[in-house]
């Protein structure tokens, strides 16, 4: 992105990736895409990415022209599907780019990130270590709940979310404006979670782990997931401005998204379903 075309007051999401599970790619996945979760925003002219799912891939054939780069990537956890682009994300393969790595869900008597990265960048699972990376890389682990102030105006709060192996999710705080990414988590039946509500109280926008639908949840207890309508529940309890359905279940076509876009703008107008290219601009 050229800087004479920043706006220094530019607060956007772009969504490089919206599915959840594993990527499924097909005629039947065109319209809202089958790459898992991605999301770039931008706060004036610093960049953050929110997950490494196979989305980013994509972004970071687009980056490739922005030589050198700086930016922060936030990772919710380090399940495959969250994870697995960052292999493939060509800005980590320029020298003189650098990217701060945040993780608030794998504490810190295991090694954390980077532990957790090396781990899946070896045999038998992938060819090449992270060591192959050109980019300065610094991983950085905080406890979930914690704020980061990460200078120029830009705060991040955290919240724990609910997941096996556990997750984080995050309110990115620019101008006085806010964007909150809450995936993957499960919510109780009745029991809106407080974390949550804490975390995304009067924000802009809401970008909610929207796998399933109320009826298909009770055959997925135990899975770490949510549906679209405890995304309008939360949303309403907590007077969320937009809200935005993400991670969709890989089994959902555009057909069945279709539908679900539908309902979910006749129970809370101006909710909107997440597709690959969508940039939501907030002013």
């Amino acid at each position: 992105m050229s800087e004479s075309l920043v706006s220094p007051q530019q607060f956007l999401a772009r969504f490089w990736g919206v599915r959840g599970s594993i990527s499924c790619p097909g005629p039947t996945h065109a319209r809202y895409g089958g790459h898992t979760s991605c999301v770039e925003v931008r706060c004036g002219d610093r960049l953050f990415i929110l997950d490494g799912g196979s989305g980013l891939r994509c972004l970071g054939e687009v980056l490739g022209a922005e030589h050198p780069i700086e930016g922060d990537m936030l990772l919710t956890h380090s399940h495959i599907d969250h994870i697995i682009g960052i292999p493939f994300f060509q800005p980590f393969f320029q020298s003189k780019s650098a990217f701060r790595l945040w993780a608030g869900h794998l504490g810190h008597g295991s090694g954390g990130l980077r532990a957790a990265l090396g781990g899946f960048m070896q045999a038998p699972l992938f060819p090449v270590p992270p060591q192959v990376f050109d980019a300065a890389l610094e991983y950085r682990d905080f406890d979930p709940g914690a704020t980061l102030d990460l200078g120029d105006g830009v705060r991040i709060r955290t919240a724990p979310l609910n997941h096996p192996n556990n997750a984080t999710g995050y309110r990115v705080e620019f101008g006085g404006r806010s964007i909150c990414y809450v995936t993957d988590t499960e919510h109780v039946p009745g029991e809106p979670d407080q974390n949550i509500l804490g975390l995304i109280a009067g924000a802009d926008v809401m970008i909610y782990d929207s796998t399933y639908t109320d009826a298909e949840f009770p055959e997925h207890v135990g899975y770490g997931h949510s549906t679209w309508q405890e995304g309008v529940r939360l949303a309403e309890a907590a007077g969320v401005g937009r809200l935005v359905i993400f991670h969709h279940d890989p089994s959902h076509t555009d057909d069945i998204m279709d539908t679900i876009a539908e309902e979910a703008a006749a129970m809370r107008p101006g909710t909107v379903v997440a597709r690959e290219g969508m940039t939501l601009s907030v002013a």
